[in-house]
């Protein structure tokens, strides 16, 4: 069976877009692939963590994980810190890439802005990092959305070139999982903000670990304007609120927008929030009540991550040893 390896960092509370855009896909590909998910604390602290907070989200975000339905018996889940295999081989892709290269990756221009000079060296590097966690496990797949495609296609760079460096085939070249239709959740507050777990204000977002009351209580609130729907979706093109709100509909109906803008062309917001709220407390709020349930049982989390990360040792520390061997450590 071919290998995923995908991982998401724990610096705060997933919300409704990771669910979409990452969470959801998971859970799905489980059944057709071999799958080694990672709490990715290591990439978290390329921007400084409180560390009590660190350790909290990382058991959060691990239960959150377990209840939207990954399976930690069959598959792996594990915290990357746990796994010395990820910053060894880490080290040895620095050297490899090319400083050209990493001033090419559009993400850190983006994450630093005009402050760049006072970003960590571990943001600037951190696609060293990420390559490092693929090829550890000799990963054949990784799912990503667009903004990581880039990183991706770095990581079969690095492999290229250090199989060229040490005339080996040692490290194989990687495939995108990109979901064909993975939707772009904005915020609740503004329209043409990305839904983003680290925005100051907890309304412009629906948390995984969020009730059904305070589901229904952000969408009553999200903001909109005062047309009706429109027939069609030309009719959204201009109206990024009500656009948000028709495609987190059809995201989680699984349907079209199309179809969502069919079934309630002509309403206001008042009845199509309503039934807005129905779909994302039935798909959202058992998630929030089995995480709740899982955090009660911290033992069982930390076994979990244990028992994950023993077996994702098992099988990159063969792979990252010979790595050494090839680079020429003594071993």
């Amino acid at each position: 069976m071919q290998r995923i390896f995908s991982g998401i960092q724990p610096s705060g509370v997933p919300q409704l877009g990771n669910y979409l855009g990452a969470i959801r896909n998971w859970v799905n590909l489980q059944a057709n692939y071999e799958c080694i998910f990672c709490l990715v604390d290591m990439h978290a602290i390329t921007v400084w963590q409180d560390p009590e907070k660190l350790r909290e989200h990382t058991l959060t975000q691990a239960a959150i994980l377990l209840a939207a339905g990954i399976d930690a018996d069959k598959h792996i889940l594990f915290n990357q810190s746990a796994v010395s295999a990820h910053a060894r081989l880490a080290w040895i892709f620095n050297c490899v890439a090319r400083i050209g290269w990493l001033n090419r990756m559009t993400q850190f221009k983006d994450k630093a802005g005009k402050d760049r000079e006072n970003h960590s060296a571990g943001l600037y590097v951190y696609p060293n990092l990420m390559a490092a966690d693929i090829l550890a496990y000799k990963a054949t797949h990784v799912p990503v959305g667009e903004d990581q495609k880039q990183h991706l296609e770095l990581t079969n760079d690095i492999a290229q070139k250090f199989n060229h460096d040490y005339k080996v085939e040692f490290f194989p070249q990687v495939e995108p999982l990109i979901p064909p239709t993975a939707a772009r959740i904005m915020s609740l507050r503004d329209g043409t903000k990305k839904m983003s777990k680290s925005d100051p204000s907890a309304q412009s977002r629906i948390e995984l670990t969020d009730d059904a009351d305070a589901i229904a209580l952000k969408i009553r609130r999200a903001k909109t304007d005062s047309e009706p729907l429109p027939e069609d979706i030309t009719g959204l093109a201009d109206r990024p609120e009500a656009k948000n709100l028709v495609s987190i509909y059809a995201a989680l109906a699984d349907i079209s927008a199309e179809q969502v803008l069919q079934e309630h062309a002509g309403q206001g917001f008042g009845p199509f929030k309503a039934a807005l709220t129905e779909i994302v407390v039935n798909a959202i709020a058992p998630i929030g009540q089995e995480t709740t349930r899982l955090l009660q049982d911290e033992s069982y989390l930390l076994n979990t991550l244990r028992s994950g990360a023993q077996r994702a040792q098992s099988i990159a520390e063969p792979i990252v040893s010979e790595a050494e061997k090839l680079v020429g450590f003594l071993k």
